[in-house]
């Protein structure tokens, strides 16, 4: 028998990242190598305004969908504004950070592969 995990995002944790660099941001691993995911880890993060991701780079690619809210995502010299649903591919080396510049909750879910 197949065992599959099927929750509300919202019945996950909600967790502090451990980054440098962070301001008001919290992390649900909604999917992770704790449920048996070998491959790949989903994450949901939650960005109140006026908080952001770090400005980091790392030697894989992730996928990004904007779930609620809107921002902008920066590199070394660029600045973009996104919205909700708006999806991204950050290949793997590319500096990215995402900030809340919005009045409202910014929500994001993060695609990773494991190494």
């Amino acid at each position: 028998m197949i065992v599959v995990k099927h929750v509300h995002y919202t019945e996950v944790e909600l967790e502090e990242p451990e980054e440098q660099g962070i301001k008001d941001v919290k992390v649900r691993w909604v999917i992770s190598k704790k449920d048996g995911a070998e491959n790949f880890a989903m994450r949901v993060f939650e960005i109140q305004p006026g908080g952001y991701t770090p400005l980091h780079q790392h030697d894989w690619e992730h996928e990004v969908f904007v779930l609620e809210g809107g921002g902008v995502t920066k590199d070394k010299q660029n600045e973009k504004p996104f919205k909700q649903g708006d999806v991204f591919f950050i290949p793997p080396m590319e500096w990215h950070q995402f900030c809340n510049t919005g009045n409202e909750m910014l929500k994001i879910i993060c695609l990773i592969p494991y190494k």
